[in-house]
């Protein structure tokens, strides 16, 4: 007799490393659980998928990622958002479609899709394919009750009343006729209704919802989609695939923890910040790592006392650190968090004025807006950080709280569970 086959998972990842990160982190484990496993993502991380052990298929080859971060407005907290989803959502709309619909198994398969995938919640709808939604950060979860800090607006102030009101009107002025034009066409020719409430109620999967992060870190909402799972932090740095360079590890552990920087993954524009970080360290008379896989942006010239590297899984690097320093993305937030050193975010847009309050919130950080991100104002955030002994004891009870999760595993929990049954 035949033995059926094993569950098919298509994992998509829209967006960064740091989106594209956990889905790897999740396609291995659901590989060593005896998954089949294939991740749709921008071919800049084929490597990376493959050296984890992934089938992978880039829904879009057209589209050149690092073109696609080449803009400016992407870090424009106002306009930002919108720019994303043009450069992501809308470019991949057909591709993950048509790729998700080549590669459905009808009985075997769940798509797993990160919050900007809509042409695989698209597919879910055309095809009737089973899938998940998961969304890194809890702003990408609304309420009227504890609302995120958006990178403009006032929705986390005032009565309900008042919360609700706004966010009826991003949804009518700003979200849906940013995303409505290209979708509503798009679903017609597949013979959909247009959709309102885009990013209120559509771009949650009906099935299932999950959170990539921890209840404590942001609480579940009575508003929020019943179907909603919290499943803790996806801490997923390349491991098993990536590895320091024997000169960097020996560097870092040759002298006392460096102060670690980071603008993003995807940031091409960081080099004021950089430049600030290389002042601070001066100030401080700290060492520091800069980590960019985009040289340029990184001052030609740097003190013994400061070097860069492309990469380090944060992982391995953190724990060996004194802080970081970042943008304020959910992921470096988070291994931060477990790593339990404390942190300066800069915030740009998306979630990161949101998981900056959170941060604070919790005692662990702090944060300094872009026009007042220099190299004085950032030692002397650091400074106090570094010398204040209940911020070091916060980070330390954090650190020993995500010790005693599994996020990654949590998550493929949740998805074997809906597997199809074989």
């Amino acid at each position: 007799m035949t033995r059926p086959a094993a569950p098919l998972v298509i994992l998509c990842a829209v967006g960064s490393s740091g989106d594209v990160h956990p889905f790897v982190g999740l396609g291995r484990e659901l590989v060593a659980r005896g998954c089949r496993v294939t991740l749709l993502a921008a071919g800049y991380f084929r490597g990376l998928a493959e050296r984890a052990g992934l089938r992978f298929v880039d829904p879009l080859p057209d589209l050149d990622f690092a073109t696609a971060i080449a803009d400016p407005v992407i870090w424009d907290r106002y306009r930002g958002t919108k720019v994303i989803l043009e450069k992501m959502g809308r470019p991949l709309l057909e591709g993950l479609h048509t790729t998700l619909v080549g590669l459905h198994e009808p009985g075997r398969t769940l798509v797993v899709a990160s919050s900007l995938a809509f042409g695989a919640r698209v597919a879910a709808e055309t095809h009737a394919i089973p899938l998940v939604s998961v969304h890194l950060s809890p702003a990408l979860f609304r309420s009227v009750y504890d609302s995120p800090r958006l990178p403009a607006g006032w929705t986390h102030v005032g009565p309900r009343w008042w919360r609700r009101l706004q966010w009826a009107g991003i949804d009518r002025f700003l979200a849906d006729p940013a995303i409505a034009p290209w979708l509503d066409p798009f679903r017609a020719r597949h013979g959909l209704a247009p959709v309102r409430g885009i990013l209120r109620d559509w771009w949650h999967s009906p099935s299932r919802v999950l959170g990539l992060f921890p209840d404590w870190f942001a609480p579940p909402q009575p508003d929020w989609p019943p179907q909603t799972r919290l499943v803790g932090f996806p801490l997923y740095s390349e491991e098993g695939v990536s590895a320091p360079e024997r000169a960097t590890a020996a560097w870092i552990e040759s002298g006392s923890p460096p102060i670690v920087f980071t603008p993003g993954s995807a940031n091409v524009f960081g080099h004021g910040f950089f430049a600030a970080a290389v002042e601070a360290c001066g100030i401080l008379g700290r060492r520091g790592l800069l980590l960019s896989r985009f040289p340029e942006q990184v001052p030609a010239s740097l003190p013994d006392h400061v070097r860069h590297v492309d990469f380090v899984p944060f992982r391995w690097l953190l724990p060996r650190a004194a802080a970081l320093v970042h943008h304020g993305g959910i992921g470096s937030a988070s291994q931060a968090l477990a790593a339990g050193v404390p942190q300066v975010i800069m915030p740009l847009g998306f979630d990161q004025f949101d998981n900056l309050a959170r941060v604070e919130r919790l005692g662990v950080g702090t944060g300094l807006v872009p026009r007042r991100f220099r190299g004085p104002a950032l030692a002397d955030r650091l400074g106090r950080l570094l010398g204040d002994s209940s911020v070091a004891v916060a980070c330390a009870a954090l650190a020993a709280k995500i010790a005693a999760e599994d996020g990654i595993g949590r998550a493929a929990d949740e998805v074997c569970r809906l597997l199809p049954a074989p």
